[in-house]
């Protein structure tokens, strides 16, 4: 098959397509004939050497794709071959063909174009998991999402205004801001211009920043509040006020999702298929793709998600 290879650590001319041997599925795993994959921060992390894979994942970059089942490994229950479906993977999804975890193994939702499916899998499992579980939104409660126009941000907009919470993004530009409004984003505030500590308190933060911001989320906190730190585009050392922290009764939890455990990236896609698939099935949560490229094209996907300028998920097309 073909895959995109890293020749090397460095800029986005270091992505190459070219042939590697074909995954085999082994016990408990599906082989997916790849439709697309969606790029991620995490893919540039890669590319540059800061983030490698986990042990045991295959080396090209990909947390997400959809296609078709072209195989199952022994033990496999629940899915056939030439089942439409998607799936989250530790890596890998930059290919023709993927081996992936049973349990990581999505459907694709009634009425969702298998190709668009791609974009799903990374930011269902990630803003439901810390948004929704760890963060615990609840019905009347206030999300600051930061960085509305990502991948994340329009999934989060939409799920949680699904779930009654009234919801507030960051953005980088009117435009973002407008298409943030149109997902159903109660207010918008451009970080270049304005504080989004004076549109507080917030009840839950999804934070993709890390250190730049940390000490404003805190200050932005409702009594009781949550940030949920997933990312670290501004750094990761910063200083925190545990005082002001003790006061609100606030919690700061960093989570990540490649690096966990199988048995707990399935309890999470469970809970997404449960939760979160009906929404989609339904229309109240749709996906966003800003726009998509051939596979063997990746640099120039990864060239338009490191400008900044996208609105929603950039998806790699097999």
């Amino acid at each position: 098959m073909h895959a995109i290879v890293i020749r090397e650590p460095g800029g986005a001319d270091v992505l190459e397509w070219t042939r590697v041997p074909d995954p085999e599925p082994g016990p408990g795993e599906v082989l997916v004939d790849v439709a697309a994959s969606a790029v991620n921060r995490a893919d540039v992390m890669q590319r540059m050497g800061f983030y490698p894979p986990p042990a045991g994942a295959p080396p090209y970059p990909g947390l997400e794709v959809s296609g078709r089942v072209a195989g199952l490994g022994a033990d496999v229950a629940g899915v056939s071959v030439g089942d439409e479906v998607c799936a989250l993977l530790a890596g890998g999804g930059y290919a023709e063909r993927v081996a992936v975890p049973a349990s990581q193994v999505l459907p694709v939702p009634r009425g969702v174009d298998v190709v668009d499916a791609a974009g799903l899998p990374e930011v269902a499992c990630t803003v439901w998991s810390n948004v929704v579980v760890l963060g615990g939104l609840r019905e009347g409660e206030t999300l600051l999402v930061h960085g509305g126009g990502s991948g994340i941000g329009t999934f989060a907009i939409q799920l949680a205004k699904a779930r009654g919470a009234r919801v507030v993004t960051t953005v980088g530009s009117p435009e973002k801001a407008a298409r943030c409004r149109e997902l159903g984003s109660d207010a918008a505030v451009d970080y270049r211009k304005e504080d989004f500590v004076e549109s507080g308190p917030y009840d839950v933060i999804l934070d993709l920043i890390g250190a730049k911001y940390l000490a404003r989320n805190v200050e932005a906190l409702a009594t009781g509040g949550r940030l949920m730190v997933i990312g670290l585009q501004g750094g990761a050392k910063a200083e925190l006020d545990i005082g002001k922290l003790l006061r609100k009764r606030a919690l700061v939890h960093a989570t990540t999702l490649r690096a966990r455990p199988m048995e707990e990236k399935a309890e999470i896609v469970a809970g997404v298929r449960e939760h979160v698939w009906p929404l989609l099935e339904s229309g109240d949560v749709r996906p966003v793709v800003d726009r998509r490229f051939p596979m063997a094209d990746a640099a120039r996907a990864h060239e338009l998600l490191e400008e900044s300028g996208h609105v929603g998920k950039i998806l790699l097309t097999v």
